[in-house]
């Protein structure tokens, strides 16, 4: 068989999915066409890069709106590559259970999940960017940023978060190890394309 994988109760389940036999038959005859449903995913924020023009000018930004940056935050935030031209970019939060992980998942998990639901990982920029664009974030709120990891000063991958924790507004560093494990109510911040 050519699709050994498939096993009995899954051939099934594609059957019914069809609509039983008769809805096979006309798949088969090209009578029923099978299309691809592309998910639409309601817009959290909407936030303009490249407003900043480097990363000093948004550790002031930061540091003048009453925002604190982790010691990892800002060593990270030097490395950051600031957009030339102001961009929009709509973003979405997710948890891991959303994804589908109701147990949790590593971080090459949730990133691979996320791209194949049609979401982008989004350019480090956001980390500071939503920070100082998200001044009413509920207390308690922790955000993980979907980024390509940039290394500290130690050599290890990190990532931003955009914290709040008590009074005080953060932009953090996370691991961002491949294999860092995160809970299934980790939230996490995507892009979502423009079409």
């Amino acid at each position: 068989m050519k699709y050994g994988e498939l096993n009995l109760g899954q051939i099934e389940a594609i059957a019914n999915k069809l609509g039983g036999m008769e809805g096979v038959q006309r798949f088969l005859s090209g009578e029923l066409v099978v299309k691809v449903v592309e998910k639409s995913f309601a817009i959290w924020k909407t936030i303009v890069l490249g407003r900043n023009t480097s990363p000093g000018e948004y550790r002031n930004a930061l540091k003048a709106n009453g925002c604190h940056i982790g010691d990892y935050a800002d060593q990270i935030l030097n490395k950051v590559k600031v957009s030339e031209t102001e961009t929009q970019l709509d973003l979405i939060v997710m948890t891991v259970a959303e994804l589908g992980f109701k147990k949790g998942a590593i971080r090459k998990q949730i990133y691979d999940r996320a791209i194949e639901l049609g979401l982008e990982l989004c350019p480090a920029e956001v980390g500071p960017a939503l920070r100082l664009r998200y001044p009413d974030q509920p207390y308690g709120e922790w955000l993980r940023i979907s980024m390509d990891p940039i290394t500290d000063s130690d050599g290890d991958p990190g990532v931003f978060g955009v914290d709040r924790d008590g009074d005080e507004r953060w932009l953090y560093c996370d691991f961002g190890s491949p294999d860092g494990f995160w809970d299934a109510g980790s939230r996490w911040v995507f892009v979502v394309p423009r079409k």
